[in-house]
């Protein structure tokens, strides 16, 4: 397993986006978040992270239109499912170091870095447990083509630290609160209870990182003296290609702290 020689923790962060393996990128993270607990790494420090971050030589990365279309019904396609938000699972630990180790320049809390290794942390968790999962039916992360969404997503919003926060956690985050919990009915009435139980804990667990996204929102538009939810919605507008779309998990999303007001004006009809 790797490991890293970093003195500042933007530094661990860009060894964590420059590991290809999946699992040297999990093995870093929890080595990284043990030394931020401990104390032996303190320092923020600055550092320049990849416009990319390294990955696995698989799985093949298509754009969003190419991908195949799957069916929870039959075995290939709930592992294929499984597969897919393993896939979202790997961005999101790349994310939670990107946000760490991009935006040192916006004098934040040290809060704000806390926050983020606890999503990098939880990401690493679940990638795991998917990875479980289809080591179980014979299968491997890897095995399926992906598409390259969320990156595409953080490239577009390098320059700006409250576009990140629109954008990732409280629109790409945010709609799995809103998706995940059909697809778990779904599973549940073909009998997957391993998988529905994997994506109810990952469901539970994604509320904490929606909830960071808003806070950090909140608190930058309060720095900056933007009102946060005209903000939003702009950022929204300028940044996210596709639509917003209901139905929203609207309890999940107040446990977030992230009101209606945000996104109901911007909602597709």
């Amino acid at each position: 397993m790797p490991n890293h020689s970093a003195t500042s923790l933007s530094q661990a962060a860009c060894s964590v986006l420059l590991e290809p393996s999946v699992e040297g990128k999990i093995s870093l993270t929890q080595e990284i978040a043990e030394q931020w607990s401990n104390g032996s790494i303190a320092d923020i420090g600055s550092a320049l992270p990849p416009n990319r971050p390294a990955r696995p030589a698989r799985p093949e990365l298509l754009p969003p239109r190419d991908m195949p279309k799957r069916n929870a019904r039959g075995d290939k396609g709930r592992i294929a499912l499984i597969h897919a938000i393993a896939h979202i699972e790997l961005n999101a630990i790349d994310l939670a170091w990107d946000i760490i180790a991009r935006f040192t320049a916006y004098d934040l809390p040290r809060n704000f870095y806390a926050d983020w290794i606890g999503v990098a942390v939880d990401e690493a968790r679940h990638f795991g447990l998917l990875a479980n999962y289809l080591s179980y039916h014979g299968a491997a992360y890897g095995d399926f083509p992906a598409h390259d969404g969320l990156w595409e997503a953080a490239e577009d919003t390098y320059h700006d630290l409250l576009a990140r926060l629109a954008i990732v956690p409280m629109v790409l985050e945010a709609r799995g609160l809103d998706t995940t919990p059909p697809t778990i009915t779904k599973l549940r009435d073909v009998g997957d209870n391993h998988a529905a139980d994997i994506l109810a804990t990952i469901a539970d667990e994604e509320i904490a990182h929606v909830a960071a996204g808003v806070r950090w929102f909140n608190y930058i538009c309060e720095q900056q003296e933007k009102e946060p939810t005209e903000t939003y919605q702009a950022l929204f507008k300028k940044h996210f290609k596709g639509q917003l779309k209901p139905p929203f998990a609207t309890a999940a999303r107040e446990q977030a702290g992230f009101s209606a007001d945000y996104y109901q004006p911007i909602a597709a009809g």
